[in-house]
């Protein structure tokens, strides 16, 4: 099967592939044309993953196309955008049938459920990897950055953290003789849910936002940098997976990543109204004047320590 028979057959017919009413052309030309909504600009993120470095060695096809996409739409909801479209440069080291179909129904399923249309791509030969675009749109001076925190902001995270990182012993290790509770880990890790209602719904509302994927204390100090604050965090307040030891939740909360729930600041205000549509939303600190993060109320026996965030170099 040549390239474009294989793009054909996988891809430019599934149901991800037919657009939407923002798409003026799809999959088939050189270039996708898309048209924004007016008074709207678009928001752009792109992802690469590569295997043995972002997962492991027979990943399963499907749940590695679903992570792939909802990592990268993570991106969109920490700025508030609503998803347009995506691009997909997928490097295959041979073009295997059972493989294809699997990943494609993965990615055709997340993009359904997600509501963003496959505008186009690539294919080659080479080690696995798979390099993911996104696009979105969001009103004209309501994006979501990290540089607007303010004195006096609620630090709130959008859900229960740690859960994908305490997977990682079963992703890296696979077993048949997972529990339930394994089985919920896993599901973190594999089947992440962007939080794209709510990134549009703090729009005009939170002052700042970023998407948590190096752990909740380094991606809070990427925010506490960019909006010249600092930062209190509350251990006692960081929602953790339940049934654990504290001693191993808790750290895996605060440093673990891989989470893709939302950190954000939020005038004290707003948090009754956003948390009436979003319950699991959690206000965990506070901006303060000053620089970097500050941990209080947590036991010393855990040994915490603040994260610089994972790099590749």
């Amino acid at each position: 099967m040549d390239e474009f028979k294989l793009i054909h057959h996988y891809f430019a017919t599934a149901g991800c592939a037919r657009g939407g009413e923002s798409i003026a052309l799809g999959i088939g030309d050189d270039c996708a044309l898309l048209q924004p909504s007016p008074n709207h600009q678009l928001a752009i993120s792109t992802d690469s993953l590569v295997e043995t470095v972002h997962f492991p060695v027979q990943a399963d096809p499907a749940l590695l196309a679903q992570r792939a996409l909802a990592v990268n739409l993570s991106d969109l909801a920490a700025m508030g955008a609503e998803p347009l479209g995506f691009t997909l440069a997928l490097t295959l080291p041979s073009a295997d049938q059972q493989w294809l179909t699997a990943f494609a129904e993965g990615l055709n399923q997340a993009a359904l459920q997600h509501a963003i249309s496959l505008i186009g791509g690539d294919t080659t030969r080479g080690p696995l990897s798979l390099t993911l675009t996104v696009l979105g749109q969001v009103p004209v001076g309501q994006a979501l950055v990290r540089s607007g925190a303010q004195v006096g902001d609620l630090l709130c995270v959008s859900g229960v953290l740690g859960a994908a990182n305490l997977a990682l012993p079963w992703v890296l290790q696979p077993s048949t003789a997972e529990s339930a509770q394994t089985k919920q880990l896993l599901t973190a890790y594999w089947q992440p849910q962007p939080q794209l209602a709510l990134g549009r719904a703090l729009r005009q509302r939170a002052t700042a936002a970023l998407d948590i994927s190096d752990g909740l204390l380094a991606d809070a100090g990427h925010l506490a940098k960019a909006s010249g604050v600092g930062l209190v965090i509350d251990a006692h307040l960081v929602p953790c997976v339940v049934d654990l030891p504290l001693a191993q939740a808790l750290p895996a909360a605060l440093t673990g990543g891989d989470d893709y729930h939302l950190v954000f600041t939020l005038p004290p205000q707003h948090l009754a109204i956003i948390q009436s549509a979003f319950p699991n939303v959690r206000a965990i600190g506070q901006v303060v004047a000053g620089a970097g993060v500050e941990l209080i109320n947590f036991a010393a026996a855990t040994d915490v320590k603040m994260q610089p965030g994972y790099t590749h170099f």
